[in-house]
């Protein structure tokens, strides 16, 4: 008798938080899940931790800001699976200090905070679509954020309306171009098995925000976890929270 593996995801920045979380709902739901993150001993000693919950987990070193660690973390997986089914891009930093006017925030935390909010995502997707492209069913979710929705920051009544809010011009700014290159992609590949999603985890307690927020990790990792594993007949190009559009 033949049995099929079970799908097979990589999520990125998994070490903690909201990718943590993603990589433990995912592996409850049978999935066997990579957990990637650029410090090999924390994705190590986290992949181990779900382990020994009886989880598929395994660790891969990853840092979404380095070509040469890229291409390593693509040939290990050709080399192990021969194929990727979910990429779920969660990686991401928040290094502008809350306060200051958006004028203020230097140059130098615009260009970090793209290196890996956005290149980052793009390089890493373009490295495994090859791999996805082998997939029965290839899910793509990029984790944005409420903040990326210009939308919502030009919005009174919205949360993102606040000086506290519009003192990340930069974080802001990269999920909305990591927003725009979803619906790209999404349109690059329609008519493919593969969808690309980008989701609003909500405003969740995690180190990014300083402790900060209204969801615990599980309700902020349900996003996620529902676009990787959508039907053949679900979404592909959208802006979504718990199942609600956002809009862009």
């Amino acid at each position: 008798m033949n049995h099929s593996p079970p799908p097979l995801a990589l999520v990125t920045g998994a070490n903690r938080g909201l990718g943590h979380e993603t990589a433990r709902r995912l592996a409850g739901a049978g999935v066997q899940v990579l957990l990637a993150g650029r410090n090999r001993e924390a994705v190590t000693q986290a992949a181990k931790h779900l382990r020994q919950d009886g989880l598929s987990v395994d660790p891969l070193a990853l840092d979404v800001t380095d070509p040469a660690g890229i291409r390593a973390a693509v040939a290990d997986v050709e080399r192990d699976h021969g194929r990727l089914d979910i990429l779920v891009n969660n990686a991401a930093i928040r290094i502008e200090e809350y306060g200051k006017q958006p004028s203020q925030q230097p140059l130098a935390q615009w260009r970090a905070t793209f290196d890996t909010n956005l290149f980052g995502v793009v390089e890493v997707t373009q490295a495994f679509l090859p791999l996805l492209r082998r997939s029965a069913a290839g899910r793509i979710v990029n984790v944005s954020s409420l903040l990326g929705s210009v939308t919502t920051h030009d919005d009174p009544d919205s949360y993102a309306y606040s000086p506290m809010f519009k003192s990340l011009p930069a974080y802001s700014a990269s999920k909305s171009a990591l927003n725009s290159w979803t619906v790209h992609l999404a349109y690059e590949l329609r008519g493919t098995p593969i969808k690309v999603n980008a989701v609003h985890p909500g405003y969740t307690r995690t180190g990014m925000n300083d402790g900060a927020g209204d969801l615990d990790v599980s309700e902020g990792a349900s996003t996620s976890v529902a676009m990787a594993l959508l039907d053949d007949d679900g979404p592909t190009g959208t802006y979504t929270h718990q199942g609600q559009t956002i809009p862009w």
